[in-house]
């Protein structure tokens, strides 16, 4: 496990672009915020790794890093256009009807990982990682999927405008309950 920066105010933290390079730069950082946020065994880390490797190849790839000034992460989003073909697009695409699946997957954005280090969650870096990257890609709608719960992540996705595809959806290797969603881009302010 990576040593964790001292929390400070998330309003101190740069978002920065990244490039599929610098962001395979950083994986094993980034994945550890990953394993972190989402509770997962440590080895998760090192396992999603290699896929989010794979991911930065993927047609339209974006993303964004939360940077302290001294250089460390702190968060992170990426994504990509969503295409059949794809192990998230081709288990969404059955989990809806066929008409919200023709309506939401053709020019999307699959936000693939979005995650802040819990010592600075809350913060608004979440947000500004989030607005920032949708506010930078050309798709016409954003999908994700995130646990099935009342989390700041769930509460913060639906306060800027995204709507419940699917809920309690049960994706291959995980016993948690996730939810689908999806918002029209670009995305709204909240309230």
């Amino acid at each position: 496990m990576r040593s964790t920066p001292t929390p400070v105010s998330g309003s101190s933290a740069r978002i920065e672009a990244w490039s599929g390079r610098q962001f395979a730069e950083r994986v094993e950082d980034a994945m550890d915020i990953y394993a972190r946020a989402m509770q997962y065994p440590q080895h998760a880390a090192a396992q999603r790794s290699v896929t989010a490797r794979k991911h930065v190849s993927h047609e339209g790839f974006a993303c964004r890093a939360a940077v302290l000034e001294q250089g460390a992460l702190i968060g992170f989003g990426y994504g990509y256009t969503t295409l059949p073909g794809q192990w998230w697009h081709d288990l969404v695409r059955r989990a809806l009807t066929p008409e919200s699946a023709e309506d939401w997957l053709a020019d999307a954005f699959e936000l693939s990982e979005l995650h802040v280090l819990p010592g600075f969650q809350g913060g608004g870096v979440g947000r500004r990682l989030l607005l920032e990257l949708a506010g930078a890609i050309p798709h016409a709608a954003m999908l994700l999927s995130t646990p099935d719960a009342d989390t700041r992540a769930f509460r913060l996705y639906h306060d800027l405008g995204f709507l419940d595809l699917r809920r309690h959806y049960l994706f291959p290797g995980d016993s948690r309950p996730f939810a689908v969603l999806g918002a029209r881009l670009p995305l709204g302010t909240g309230g």
